[in-house]
C-alpha cells in the first residue's frame, strides 16, 4: 500500500496534533512530524497544509525575528483549530477501530 496516499488523508490531523502542544514554524512542524514517524512527509505538503489551515481560520500566525537567518512565521491553534482537531481525532479513532475490526476478521491484525 502506498503510504503517501494515506498521509494525504491524515496530514491535516497530524499537523493540528503537532501544533496542539506548542506553536511552531514550518520547518519545525516538518521535523516534529518526521520524528513522530512520518518519514515520507514532504516539506511542500506541510507548508501548503499550514497555509490552507490558516486561510480556513483554524490557525493563528505571527512572525518572530531570528538571529540565525530570516524571520520565522509561527503557527498555533486557535479555538476553531482545537475544535477541528477534536472532531478529526474522533473521526480518525472511529475509522481506525473499524479498520482494526476488518483486519482482524481476515486474520491480518
Amino acid at each position: 500500500m502506498d503510504s503517501s496516499q494515506l498521509l494525504k488523508g491524515v496530514l491535516d490531523l497530524a499537523v493540528l496534533a503537532v501544533l496542539d502542544g506548542r506553536d511552531s514554524y514550518g520547518y519545525d512542524v516538518v521535523r516534529r512530524l518526521r520524528e513522530a514517524g512520518l518519514d515520507d512527509v514532504g516539506d511542500a505538503s506541510v507548508y501548503g497544509t499550514l497555509r490552507r489551515l490558516f486561510k480556513a481560520g483554524a490557525l493563528t500566525s505571527y512572525v518572530v525575528a531570528s538571529d540565525e537567518g530570516p524571520h520565522r512565521k509561527y503557527y498555533g491553534l486557535n479555538d476553531v483549530g482545537r475544535t477541528l482537531l477534536s472532531d478529526s481525532a474522533r473521526t480518525w479513532t472511529s475509522f481506525a477501530a473499524t479498520m482494526d475490526g476488518l483486519l482482524k476478521e481476515v486474520g491480518a491484525g
